[in-house]
């Protein structure tokens, strides 16, 4: 992990309260985008984006399947879908 996102993560720890102190610099990319993205503030996410790219954040939030997709809180997944939508477009074929 890279010295921006345990800073980045150190500064958000209120948000990782159920995560062990000692584990909080080991999380994963995908736990670290569901917990900003859901409880974080725009800012939170805006400062993330810089840290770690759009492409990379939306790529986390569109891995997320079955359960993990249900960790997201509905308007959440929805306010998101069209951020990342208009914001971290690719070019993909029909």
């Amino acid at each position: 992990m890279n010295k921006e996102l345990e800073q980045y993560i150190s500064k958000h720890k209120n948000l990782f309260w159920y995560t062990p102190e000692s584990k909080k610099l080991n999380i994963s990319n995908d736990l670290l985008v569901e917990n900003i993205l859901n409880y974080g503030t725009i800012a939170d996410f805006k400062e993330l984006i810089k840290i770690m790219g759009i492409i990379p954040v939306s790529d986390l939030f569109y891995s997320a399947k079955g359960r993990r997709r249900g960790n997201y809180y509905p308007e959440i997944y929805h306010f998101f879908d069209l951020v990342f939508l208009r914001y971290a477009q690719r070019n993909i074929a029909p």
